[in-house]
């Protein structure tokens, strides 16, 4: 009989990554004391060490049997407990590699892993290491994750909605950029988060600096300069679609970029390099003029000299007037037909979007505006600067006030801008290379679905493929990963899954997981509150662990309501003209 503390018993099948073990009678109870110590044993999700001479190969147990499924010539007892484990890697002394170059005999030993085994695998000591959270069948191991392969290789986290997705993300993020004491271990971090519904701000608030475009007190205004976004899409936004004047309107917006050049030579850049795509600030309402008056002129005369303007009615671009003309005359009598007079719909959209407040921090963007001089008080850097250059480790872009039916083009450029910085800025010392940016994308599924043909999907698309030359890593958060575009899912080199009820999500996950943990992802429909799976790339091994439990008053604004407490209330009189404020002005905020 083997007396070591952390015997489990012996391997009795053997089937390709597969080991069958049948535990010593020693440990019926399900649980073994080491060290002073509770380990239970035979947990789905769970570790197994099989010493290999100077060898140990390592698995995860992911079903327990009874003697049914075992044939009884194995039997040497009227009851036994077998477990099922999935080999996943071997140490070599302190080395540990995924993968096996052995396989285990019949009748090799089984061991518990200990914490000393799990700290020759995570080596938690080592830079680059964060603990994110405590093993679940055992309480004293800690779980660390790789952060240059979590960044770098791209990450999700998936779980139905009560699981704890966004107290255990906000954990996740707080455990990157905090020491367990509180102070920062990574000051230099870069970390964006895309907040739709508003609910980060009170989670991360000592750490991060928050973007909305109704800002609270402690908030910052977001801007997103229309300047800065793909022209396509800010055409397609303004006007519709319509080829002939999404044309015409590229023409004048490279035209007024150029101007832009020719005013300002300290810029140093070349006129004729200058495409829509450049970054360069341009006036709006003058192009809409301009179109405006390509649409609707008539002429005095037949060499289009002079504009046969109605009443002097020039118009004015700044106040959204347009120019009025004398109807062309019939034959060869002047006013002389000028425009076409087909753009009437398209230019009336584009006025509507331009005199629309709530597109303000978009259309309108304060020090970002171009001046009737062509110069702006703040430019690309400054841009840049509010969103990386500041002291913070996390920047929160609050998108929960933004018109959802935009929300695909203002987020998609919002990422299309700090992708193409990136892209540029790889070769000097501000850039992504030298400081990478990690992206977390709150309701993945909403923008990234297989029906979805947005700037938003094309961009993460592009992160995901090339994101890691440029040091740009994302992290993407779905409650229905079963919507979210396969090619996208894939990129991602880490999974965390927390509890998934849908049959279809978990399928997806399932599918996205290596290691053939079929047993484990079979129980992610009955993990805890802020349990997860972790998978792949920044996960040494695969495991089942608990995400660490926030402070008071760190936890996100994602509560459920508290019905009985509530409707236990007595009852009083409710006037309900503040909300009828909110919803007209479209601000959820508090007012007196």
């Amino acid at each position: 009989m083997n007396c070591k503390p952390t015997y489990l018993g012996k391997v009795i099948s053997v089937s390709g990554s597969s080991v069958s073990i049948e535990l010593t009678p020693k440990v019926r109870s399900g649980l073994l004391m080491i060290e002073g110590k509770a380990h239970r044993i035979g947990q789905v999700g769970s570790f197994v060490r099989i010493p290999q001479g100077y060898n140990n190969l390592f698995g995860l147990i992911s079903e327990t049997n009874d003697t049914s499924s075992i044939p009884d010539s194995y039997s040497l007892s009227a009851e036994r407990r077998v477990i099922k484990v999935e080999l996943i890697g071997e140490s070599v002394g302190s080395d540990f590699e995924r993968g096996i170059s052995q396989y285990p005999a019949i009748y090799d030993e089984a061991h518990l892993v200990t914490e000393s085994d799990l700290r020759i695998i995570y080596g938690h000591n080592d830079l680059g290491q964060v603990k994110i959270g405590k093993l679940s069948s055992s309480d004293s191991i800690d779980v660390s994750i790789d952060l240059d392969k979590l960044v770098n290789r791209h990450s999700a986290v998936l779980g139905s909605t009560g699981s704890g997705k966004s107290t255990s993300v906000a954990s996740l993020l707080r455990a990157i950029v905090n020491k367990p004491d509180g102070q920062l271990q990574t000051p230099s971090s870069r970390i964006i988060l895309f907040d739709l519904h508003g609910e980060y701000s009170s989670a991360l608030k000592e750490v991060s600096e928050v973007f909305s475009v109704m800002p609270s007190e402690g908030e910052s205004s977001l801007i997103i300069p229309y300047w800065c976004v793909n022209p396509e899409r800010l055409i397609e936004f303004l006007c519709g679609q319509n080829e002939l004047l999404k044309n015409k309107f590229i023409e004048l917006i490279i035209s007024e970029k150029q101007l832009f050049v020719e005013k300002n030579p300290d810029l140093k850049i070349d006129r004729d390099k200058v495409t829509q795509y450049t970054p360069l600030p341009f006036n709006l309402r003058k192009i809409w003029g301009d179109l405006c008056f390509e649409d609707k002129v008539t002429w005095q005369e037949k060499d289009q000299e002079n504009p046969a303007y109605k009443d002097g009615s020039e118009g004015d671009y700044n106040k959204l007037i347009s120019p009025s003309f004398k109807p062309p005359a019939n034959g060869g009598n002047p006013p002389f037909k000028g425009g076409n007079n087909v753009w009437n719909k398209q230019l009336e959209l584009m006025r509507t979007r331009l005199l629309d407040s709530q597109y303000d921090f978009f259309l309108s963007p304060n020090e970002w505006s171009i001046s009737e001089t062509y110069s702006v008080d703040k430019d690309v850097p400054d841009l840049l600067y509010q969103w990386l250059g500041h002291n913070k480790p996390i920047t929160i872009i609050d998108l929960s006030l933004l018109p959802s039916e935009r929300l695909d083009l203002l987020l998609g450029s919002l990422l299309d801008i700090l992708f193409e910085s990136a892209l540029w800025g790889r070769n000097h010392d501000e850039g992504m290379k030298s400081y990478p940016l990690l992206l977390v994308m709150e309701e993945a599924h909403r923008y990234l679905s297989n029906d979805s043909n947005g700037l938003t999907k094309k961009m993460v698309r592009r992160i995901a493929k090339e994101g890691r030359k440029f040091g740009v890593g994302s992290m993407l958060v779905s409650q229905r990963p079963s919507e979210i575009d396969e090619t996208i899912l894939s990129q991602c080199g880490t999974l965390f899954s927390l509890r998934i009820s849908n049959s279809t999500d978990r399928s997806r996950v399932k599918a996205a997981m290596s290691d053939g943990l079929s047993g484990i992802i079979d129980s992610l429909p009955i993990l805890r509150t802020g349990e997860a799976i972790v998978t792949g790339e920044a996960a040494r091994l695969p495991m089942r662990f608990k995400f660490k439990l926030p402070k008071e008053g760190q936890y996100p604004n994602s509560s459920d309501p508290d019905v009985s407490a509530n409707w236990a209330k007595e009852w009083s009189f409710m006037n309900f003209d503040k909300i009828t404020h909110s919803w007209r002005t479209q601000n959820p905020k508090k007012n007196s």
